[in-house]
């Protein structure tokens, strides 16, 4: 398959990022004007929503992969499958 290229990315989902990266921007907006603000900063998934910036700014091919791993558990070897309902 060969992928698309670029310029045809960038017109296509040119609008779609931006609109996303807005969500984004009023979500930190709403999260530092809140009361609380200092505490909830501290939280390790507000940690982790930085960090996913950041990961977006790097110049990483597979940013969507990284993305996923950082916001997945770890591998548990001891994780039990769940039983089927009937």
């Amino acid at each position: 398959m060969t992928p698309l290229p670029a310029d045809r990315a960038l017109d296509q989902f040119f609008h779609d990022a931006r609109s996303k990266l807005l969500d984004v921007a009023a979500i930190f907006d709403r999260i530092g004007r809140g009361a609380g603000a200092d505490a909830a900063t501290a939280d390790p998934r507000a940690a982790k929503l930085r960090k996913a910036v950041e990961l977006l700014l790097d110049d990483a091919p597979n940013k969507a992969e990284l993305l996923q791993q950082l916001f997945s558990l770890a591998y548990d070897p001891d994780w039990k499958r769940p039983e089927p309902r009937f």
